[in-house]
């Protein structure tokens, strides 16, 4: 699996259908969703093409909101967590293009979730990309990995070890798959991710809301300042913990913080708001926004990391209400 950053062919997306998440309402919740999965379309197609995936029925409604060099292509669906239900692309050395089908369940089969179609969705969009497939027995989502490019993926316990994702496997199941499908060769676990991923629409610990490689040997590291809010503890340990790794050729991580916004709760209760949930596409980062006087000093932070690239910020406060971030929704289909 190439690392984020390398040259994109395109990024994937789907488009909100109705479903227990943002219910059936086009002028309420499902019509603000909409409007916001569509600001993150919108922002990376200036830089490189999208092909957004839409439910049966709703590609009018998508072609609506988004820019027209936009590929539209619908299916049968549940979800729009493309990162997660879609297949993670990688490559092989001759240039062929491959796709890893993790077995999607829901995020450990959660109540808000179906995943009846949703299952298959990774399928359909390899297929549309031309890549060869390639079925894993393990549930796994996007989200719940990231690779530095150079042998290395981080992911949490919490996920991976969960067993309403993946009943009787340890461990050594997990890094082993791992190592086949994404050619890794060194595993670092975290064990837990931020506090509201445990509670409704969570993930139960994503990696990608709380570590990000920004080049083989570099990570980005969520930062809760806050004593009062149960992630300070959380943070503190995983960042500890981050310092303490090496990688697969024997680094020892740089890690550096990035402070969550300074808002620490809003009216359903605790955020996990974090800057760490960006995506990087040809020449540009698209960042979280938050309205926060802290988004300016991210909009640093990742300017100066990944040199040479704009940092677009797009609201993301209506993603994040739904249990993710602008990373959850987007998955990259490397250039070979």
């Amino acid at each position: 699996m190439p690392p984020e950053w390398a040259r994109h062919e395109r990024t994937w997306m789907e488009f909100p259908p109705e479903c227990i998440t943002f219910g059936d309402d086009t002028e309420g919740e499902l019509g603000r969703s909409r409007q916001a999965w569509a600001a993150v379309v919108n922002a990376i197609a200036r830089f490189e093409p999208v092909s957004l995936i839409c439910k049966i029925g709703d590609a009018q409604a998508a072609r609506a909101l988004v820019d027209p060099s936009v590929s539209i292509h619908e299916t049968a669906l549940d979800e729009c967590w493309f990162r997660d239900s879609g297949p993670t692309f990688v490559t092989h050395p001759d240039g062929r293009l491959g796709a890893v089908h993790w077995r999607f369940n829901g995020w450990g089969q959660q109540a808000f979730s179906r995943w009846d179609d949703e299952q298959h969705v990774g399928g359909y969009a390899a297929g549309l990309a031309g890549a060869e497939l390639f079925e894993s027995a393990m549930v796994n989502e996007g989200g719940g990995i990231h690779v530095d490019g150079d042998g290395t993926v981080m992911i949490t316990r919490t996920v991976q070890l969960d067993p309403d994702r993946n009943p009787g496997w340890d461990a050594d199941d997990v890094e082993t798959e791992l190592r086949a499908r994404l050619g890794v060769h060194k595993v670092l676990w975290l064990p837990r991710g931020l506090t509201k991923d445990y509670q409704r629409f969570g993930t139960r610990g994503h990696i990608d809301i709380v570590a990000a490689f920004v080049r083989p040997g570099v990570v980005v590291a969520h930062s809760q300042p806050d004593p009062t809010h149960p992630d300070h503890e959380v943070s503190r340990e995983n960042i500890a913990l981050l310092r303490s790794f090496t990688d697969a050729r024997d680094r020892s991580l740089e890690v550096i913080e990035i402070e969550a916004p300074t808002v620490t709760h809003t009216d359903n209760g605790i955020v996990d708001w974090s800057y760490i949930n960006h995506y990087v596409c040809n020449g540009a980062v698209i960042l979280c926004a938050f309205d926060d006087t802290r988004d300016d000093d991210a909009v640093a932070t990742l300017s100066r990391l990944y040199a040479g690239r704009e940092v677009v910020l797009v609201d993301a406060r209506t993603i994040f209400e739904a249990g993710g971030g602008i990373h959850c929704i987007t998955q990259q289909q490397p250039a070979v």
